[in-house]
């Protein structure tokens, strides 16, 4: 299964995990909701909301390796 990484579109990380947009929003994260998302990678996330790109990267890929 896919793997979400730094330069996946967070449009593409809510297809990828079914939880992704309760993850996010855990994270202060609201970008999903956004006209931007379509073309904003998680990384571009991160960096305006400061939050940890590796935990969250982590927690967005739980359970889609199974």
């Amino acid at each position: 299964m896919a793997k979400i990484t730094e330069n996946t579109l967070i449009a593409d990380c809510l297809e990828l995990n079914p939880n992704a947009a309760e993850i996010l929003l855990s994270a202060g994260m609201h970008c999903f909701g956004c006209a931007l998302a379509h073309g904003e990678t998680i990384a571009e996330a991160v960096a305006v909301h400061g939050e940890d790109l590796q935990e969250l990267l982590k927690k967005l890929n739980e359970g889609l390796e199974d």
